[in-house]
C-alpha cells in the first residue's frame, strides 16, 4: 500500500524522543503506511530498539541550504509554478517580516524540497512540534494544497511566538498536544468558535515495561556510609531540567545523610560538574551520559528516589509533562518534582509524590529529606504512583486517543502490538 501520510520530524532517530518513535511504531503496528520526514541527520550514537522496529523510509531534508544548493534550486524550479507556491510565498515573506532570521529562510527553503520531493501518494502531513516542524509542513502544505496537521508538546509551545501559533491553528486541520495544561493555553490562543480541534492525548508510557526493572524498597534512611540511598535523575542537561537547583538541593542535605545521586542523559556534562565539584559533592555525583532505553530501565531498577527539578527557562522554555516521570512512577519509585507545567496533572502532591514550587532549593532539599529518612513513606508513595501511572497513562490506553486521527481503529491486542 502507498504511503498516505507524511510524518515531520526535528531529526530521526532521538534518543532522547522516544515517546515520539513509541507513537510511529504503534501506527505502523495498526497498518498506517507513512513516510517518516527528517530536518535533520541523527547525531545520536545508538538507537533505542523501537528504532529497529520501525520500517517506514526516510526522507532527509537539506539541514543547511548551502550545502545541498542544487538540490534546493531543482525543488525551486519545480514547484514554484504551482497556484499553491504563490500562497505559501506570500505567508513566509509575511513570517519574515516579523521574524529576519537565518532559520525562517532554512524553513521555507526545506518546505520546497518536501513538496518536490513528496511522493505523490502523500495526501496529508503531520508535524511533530509547533515550531519548525511545523513551519516546514505548513508551508509545503500550501505548495501542494495538503492537509496537515500537528502533534504539541513543551518547548515548542512555551517559545513559538504567539502571532505564529495563532496563524498556524487557523491553517491546520487538528492538533494534538500532551498535557490539559498545553491544551487550555492552546485552546485560548486558538479563540472560541474558530474551529479549530485542539485535543489532549498523554503520551503514555508502557507500564509493564518499566514495572519490570524491580526498583526493590530497601530500608536504607541514610545513616549508613555502606548503604547510601541512591537518587536518580534522567534528563538532558538543559536549562528547563534546572538541575543547577537540584545539585544545590542536594548540597544543602544534612552532612550527616549518605546518598549518592546518578544523572542520565545529553548535554554539556562540563559545566555541571564543574558545579557539582564547587558545591563540594562531585564525590557522591556520577554522570552516566545519554543510555539506551534498556540501560535507563536498568537505572530505574537500581534507584531507591527519582528526582527532577525542572522550571521555567529565561527563553520561556518549560517541561510539559516529562514522560521520565511516568516512567520512574511506573518502575515504583517515590518521585520529587516541581509543580510547573502538567507535572500536577501526573503527580499529587503527598500522595503519588512530592511536590515542590520551582526554583525553590530549600524546599525541594527538604523533600528529598524526608524520602531518605523515611523508607516507608518512600514504599507509600512509590505504591500509590505505580498504580496511578498503570490506571491513567499506560501507553495502549493513550494512543486510542491518537490512532482515529490517522483513520485507525485500536485493535484488539493493541497491548501486544506496541
Amino acid at each position: 500500500m502507498a504511503q498516505s501520510t507524511a510524518i515531520v520530524l526535528k531529526g530521526y532517530p532521538r534518543l532522547s524522543e522516544t515517546f515520539i518513535a513509541e507513537e510511529l511504531y504503534a501506527l505502523e503496528a495498526h497498518g498506517l503506511e507513512f513516510l517518516i520526514v527528517s530536518l535533520r541527520h541523527p547525531t545520536d550514537l545508538s538507537r533505542h530498539p523501537v528504532h529497529r522496529e520501525i520500517t517506514a523510509p526516510v526522507l532527509y531534508l537539506p539541514e543547511y541550504l548551502c550545502r545541498e544548493p542544487s538540490r534546493v534550486l531543482r525543488a525551486w524550479r519545480k514547484v514554484h509554478g504551482y497556484a499553491g507556491y504563490r500562497l505559501a510565498r506570500a505567508a513566509f515573506l509575511k513570517d519574515i517580516w516579523r521574524d529576519p532570521s537565518p532559520n525562517r529562510v532554512r524553513r521555507f527553503g526545506q518546505a520546497m524540497v518536501l513538496a518536490a520531493e513528496l511522493p505523490k501518494s502523500i495526501r496529508h502531513l503531520h508535524a511533530h512540534f509547533l515550531h519548525t516542524p511545523a513551519s516546514v509542513s505548513r508551508y509545503a502544505a500550501m505548495i501542494l494544497d495538503l492537509k496537515w496537521s500537528v502533534s504539541a508538546h513543551a518547548v515548542d509551545i512555551y517559545t513559538t511566538p504567539e502571532w505564529e501559533i495563532r496563524e498556524k491553528l487557523a491553517d491546520l486541520e487538528w492538533l494534538l498536544t500532551c498535557s490539559e495544561a498545553n491544551r487550555r493555553h492552546l485552546a485560548g490562543l486558538a479563540g472560541e468558535g474558530k474551529g479549530v480541534k485542539v485535543d489532549l492525548a498523554y503520551h503514555g508510557t508502557h507500564v509493564a515495561r518499566f514495572a519490570a526493572a524491580g526498583a526493590t524498597p530497601n530500608g536504607h534512611d541514610g545513616g549508613s556510609p555502606d548503604k547510601p540511598v541512591r537518587i536518580l535523575s534522567v534528563g538532558r542537561l538543559v536549562a528547563k531540567k534546572g538541575y543547577p537547583d537540584l545539585l544545590q538541593a542536594l548540597a544543602e542535605l544534612s552532612k550527616e545523610l549518605y546518598w549518592h545521586f546518578t544523572h542520565v542523559g545529553a548535554g554539556d556534562a562540563m559545566g555541571i560538574q564543574r558545579l557539582a565539584k564547587r558545591l563540594g559533592i562531585a564525590e557522591r555525583v556520577t554522570w552516566r551520559g545519554s543510555l539506551s532505553q534498556e540501560a535507563v530501565i536498568e537505572a530505574y531498577g537500581e534507584a531507591d528516589i527519582f528526582a527532577l527539578a525542572s522550571r521555567v527557562a529565561a527563553d520561556g522554555d518549560r517541561d510539559g509533562l516529562p514522560n521520565v516521570l511516568m516512567e520512574a512512577q511506573a518502575a515504583g519509585l517515590p518521585t520529587v518534582a516541581t509543580n510547573i507545567s502538567a507535572i500536577p496533572e501526573l503527580i499529587g502532591d503527598g500522595v503519588t509524590g512530592l511536590l515542590t514550587e520551582a526554583g525553590d532549593v530549600a524546599a525541594f532539599s527538604d523533600a528529598l529529606d524526608r524520602l531518605i529518612r523515611d523508607p516507608s513513606l518512600r514504599r507509600q508513595l512509590g505504591a500509590a504512583g505505580a498504580a496511578r501511572v498503570a490506571k491513567e497513562f499506560e501507553f495502549s490506553v493513550c494512543i486510542k486517543t491518537v490512532l482515529p486521527r490517522f483513520g485507525l481503529m485500536p485493535a484488539r491486542n493493541v497491548e501486544k502490538m506496541v
